[in-house]
């Protein structure tokens, strides 16, 4: 029986997957998370009168700068070329919240679960961090994989 936990060889070292003899496809992945925080902290945001300027514009550009550098975070991550990385929020207001939506894409030789999942996270610590003098209990949650698509496991989603 092989090892479901690719990341270690059969000695269980940590090593790299071998991803030479893979095919190239149409890789698409779709994550999600939610910051919850004060009413009056989320309608800062939505005011736009954040001291340090445009809240969520600035998590969007964090998302995609995270997405591009996941390799540099994760140690066993391969450097992709990402082909398009797109961020989308929904303000749910009777929550006190801010779901933050990525979906990343590359023609390659592995998926981009891990990119969607990175820029997910540093958008989310973003908000935070461009909200926590006025907010310092706001609290990160769910992030998750919502859909993958490509690859030899084909096309995958989560149960709701």
């Amino acid at each position: 029986m092989t090892n479901p936990l690719t990341h270690f060889d059969q000695n269980g070292q940590a090593h790299m997957v071998d991803i030479g003899e893979k095919a190239e496809t149409h890789r698409i992945a779709v994550a999600t998370g939610i910051i919850s925080m004060l009413p009056t902290t989320l309608a800062l945001i939505q005011s736009g009168t954040s001291k340090k300027g445009d809240v969520l514009g600035i998590a969007r550009i964090a998302a995609i700068q995270a997405a591009k550098k996941t390799s540099d975070l994760i140690p066993l991550c391969h450097p992709i070329f990402l082909t398009r990385i797109a961020v989308s929020f929904e303000v749910n207001e009777a929550q006190s919240s801010i779901s933050c939506t990525v979906t990343s894409e590359t023609y390659g030789k592995t998926g981009v679960e891990m990119e969607a999942l990175t820029a997910v996270s540093v958008c989310l610590l973003t908000i935070y961090d461009m909200c926590k003098a006025a907010d310092r209990g706001m609290v990160i949650s769910e992030i998750k994989l919502l859909e993958k698509q490509g690859g030899k496991s084909g096309h995958w989603t989560a149960e709701k």
